[in-house]
Formats: structure tokens, sequence, C-alpha cells
């Protein structure tokens, strides 16, 4: 059985203290509610905040960290980098590569993104690799040829080792604060093309079993449905993820 997560990407927001009171209301709320063990939960805090979020969840097994970014160096002299070797350190176990935001704003292209991953799988990290079209790729009915191209660039050098350890993460650009909407339909039809492609970047058996994640707009209405879809094995979670409430009922929702 595939693994399933829900991931909290908090992106900039939240002050120290107020990191410090969302984990600990999503630490209680899971340890109150979610039974089982069948879903993980990753928190992904920003920077400043790993250690200390990182100490709080110890002593729950369902809890994971994991950092919105990591350097393609090492070390060196790289002023505002973060190594995957110092995550590592502070017990950060998953890192988020190839977000949507980090294309956009930062420009950062294929190559850097396979160093990324290749960076944080050589310090035991386990990457969430992003994909997903924007508006005017999905308006051009081009976005399976797109979201395809991303993976063969990235995820298709990775050796099937590598590719283990790896989750996928599939996110409609288009559908996030455009007032637009992505249905259940949509994601899943998606992310069955995205295990298509991996079945033939690896082998079926390792793209059957390998965990894609929802990264659009999910929230505690619209969950239960998004996480019924064969191919959807969980989500990364914005806005919702801000709120213990919200998140912890997503969580619920497998």
């Amino acid at each position: 059985m595939r693994k399933k997560i829900v991931a909290g990407n908090w992106k900039m927001n939240k002050t120290y203290q107020d990191a410090l009171a969302l984990v600990s209301e999503i630490d209680n709320m899971v340890k109150d509610e979610v039974t089982g063990d069948n879903v993980e939960v990753i928190v992904t805090p920003p920077f400043p905040f790993l250690q200390s979020v990182g100490k709080l969840i110890q002593g729950n097994d369902r809890l994971h960290l994991a950092a919105q970014d990591v350097s393609a160096h090492e070390s060196g002299a790289y002023t505002g980098e973060v190594s995957a070797a110092m995550l590592q350190s502070v017990g950060v176990e998953y890192v988020l590569v190839g977000h949507s935001e980090r294309r956009q704003y930062h420009h950062e292209d294929a190559d850097l993104l396979l160093k990324k991953m290749k960076a944080a799988l050589g310090q035991g990290i386990k990457p969430i690799f992003c994909c997903g079209e924007p508006l005017e790729v999905r308006e051009s009915e081009k976005h399976f040829e797109y979201v395809g191209q991303q993976l063969r660039e990235t995820v298709g050098h990775l050796s099937n080792e590598e590719f283990d350890q790896i989750v996928i993460a599939y996110e409609p650009i288009w559908a996030i604060g455009t007032g637009r909407t992505a249905s259940s339909q949509q994601a899943q039809e998606m992310h069955a093309y995205i295990r298509e492609e991996l079945s033939r970047l690896f082998d079926a058996e390792a793209a059957y079993n390998k965990t894609i994640l929802y990264g659009g707009s999910a929230n505690p209405a619209n969950a239960r449905e998004l996480f019924s879809q064969p191919d959807v094995d969980g989500g990364l979670i914005g806005g919702a993820s801000l709120k213990s409430r919200d998140f912890t009922d997503i969580i619920k929702s497998f």
C-alpha cells in the first residue's frame, strides 16, 4: 500500500511564538483525534523555526519535519543558502524541491532542481518534488506534455534507489489563487498521467508504489473527495495548514 501523506507548507508565515503555538496545537490534535497509522503528517516551517518545531514534535511518531528549500551546494561562500547537512543536523526528514513559487520568483531550472534533490538525498533527506502547469499551459491543453517534461528533466535522472526515496507533489498552478478550481476528476487525471510517466522512466511497480500528493487549494471541504481518487495519495497543503483545526480535519479526511 502506498504511503499516505499530508504535508503543511507554512511558506513565509508566522512569527517564532506563533509557529510554536501552531505546531503545539497540531501535535495535540493529531494525538487526540487521528487514529491508526495510515497517514504521515509533515510540517514545513520557515528555516529559523526548524529546530524548535522539530523538538516539539519529537514525541509524536506521526509528525515529521520538512524544510521549504535546500541549497545545491555542500558548503562554502554562499550567503543566505542552507545546506542539506545543516538541515539534517537539526532533524529535517523531508525538503520541498521545485515548488512553483521557487521556480517563478527565483527562476530555478531543471538542472538546479536535480542538484538540490541529489544534495538532499546525499544527506538522507527525502525530497518532495513539485511539478505542475500554469494557466496558459492548461488553456492551451499542453499540460500533460509540460508536466511530463518537468519529470523527465529532473526525476528521470535519478537512480532507482534515489527515486525510491522521493515524494511527488502535483501543483495545478492555474488553480491556485486565480479563482479557478481544479476538480477532483482533473486532479485524478493528472496524477494518473504522472504515475504513467513514472512507469516509463522507471518501472510499473516503482510508479505504482510512488506517493503522489495534490498541491492545489485543498481544504476541509474538498479534501475527502480529493483523497478518495485512486491516484491521489494525500496533499501538500498551503493556507489551510496555518490553521490547526483545518489542517487536522484534512488529515482526518482519509
